[in-house]
């Protein structure tokens, strides 16, 4: 999973500060979900997932498809 945040932010331009910002957590923390280092919760995940326009499931490595799947139509 952190070679895959660490490319989409790469990709999109982006800091470790800007995406700290974006989840609402500090660089420290974001440098060590980018490394491995540190467990990323669910809300976290699904704030990246829809910041890059992507899957949570891509995220994770479970899929090599980028696009998101279709929104629920439930909530």
């Amino acid at each position: 999973m952190y070679l895959r945040l660490r490319d989409l932010r790469e990709d999109n331009d982006k800091t470790q500060e800007q995406m700290a910002e974006v989840l609402g957590c500090s660089q420290q923390t974001y440098s060590r979900y980018e490394s491995g280092k540190g467990q990323m919760a669910y809300d976290a995940l699904s704030k990246l997932a829809d910041y890059f326009g992507t899957s949570v499931d891509y995220l994770l490595g479970r899929t090599d498809e980028k696009t998101p799947y279709p929104k629920s139509r439930r909530k």
